[in-house]
């Protein structure tokens, strides 16, 4: 209740670009993309249709500009990790491992973006699904350099193994159908990163 009532008075004092952005976060996560018009998206960040094809040149652009900003959250764990663990590959892969599973809770009702998204948008060439696909292959990059940096045999296999944990956590936490789900995926994640470990890797002394 605290948040319905305090949201008005934040809005309120974003800038018009960004408080378009907030409702349509909002209604594109609560009701889905293609559920919510533009009108409701006005009406919601308490301007006009007008006002957003200002900002906007289509519906597709604000839904596309809104996953790169999800994206831009998700990117940023991988900079958290890399500033709070310098030098310690195997304790970055962990900490993104922790980032996803402190935020499944949320998603417990609300679902992954990204997926949901995906099943929402078929036609490949819409640009909110290229920004998904481009943030999605930036995202391995970054961890099969981390696995290549940790010494682990085959970083790109191990990545896609980490990868396969991580986005299945977040769909069995949507549908229920495993408990304890961010427990189980720290467990799996560590024990993925134990298997792989070369004696170059196990060697490789950490440096703070």
């Amino acid at each position: 209740m605290a948040a319905t009532t305090s949201r008005p008075s934040r809005v309120a004092k974003l800038p018009p670009r960004e408080r378009i952005l907030d409702a349509a976060e909002e209604l594109f996560q609560r009701e889905g993309i293609r559920r919510v018009g533009v009108q409701a998206i006005a009406e919601r960040a308490e301007t006009t249709k007008m006002a957003i094809y200002r900002h906007f040149e289509t519906k597709d652009a604000l839904v596309a500009e809104w996953l790169r900003i999800v994206a831009a959250d998700y990117q940023a764990a991988f900079d958290r990790v890399e500033v709070e663990h310098p030098g310690r590959p195997r304790e970055q892969i962990l900490g993104l491992a922790r980032f996803i599973a402190e935020g499944l809770p949320s998603l417990s009702y609300r679902g992954c973006p990204f997926i949901n998204s995906l099943a929402e948008l078929p036609d490949r060439a819409h640009p909110a699904r290229q920004v998904i696909e481009e943030h999605k292959a930036r995202q391995t990059r970054r961890l099969v350099g981390m696995c290549a940096e940790a010494g682990l045999s085959d970083p790109e296999q191990v990545a896609a193994e980490i990868t396969f944990a991580l986005e299945g956590a977040q769909v069995s936490m949507q549908n229920g159908s495993v408990d304890r789900v961010g427990e189980r995926l720290l467990r799996i994640v560590g024990g993925i990163v134990d298997r792989h470990r070369s004696p170059r890797g196990a060697a490789r002394p950490a440096t703070d």
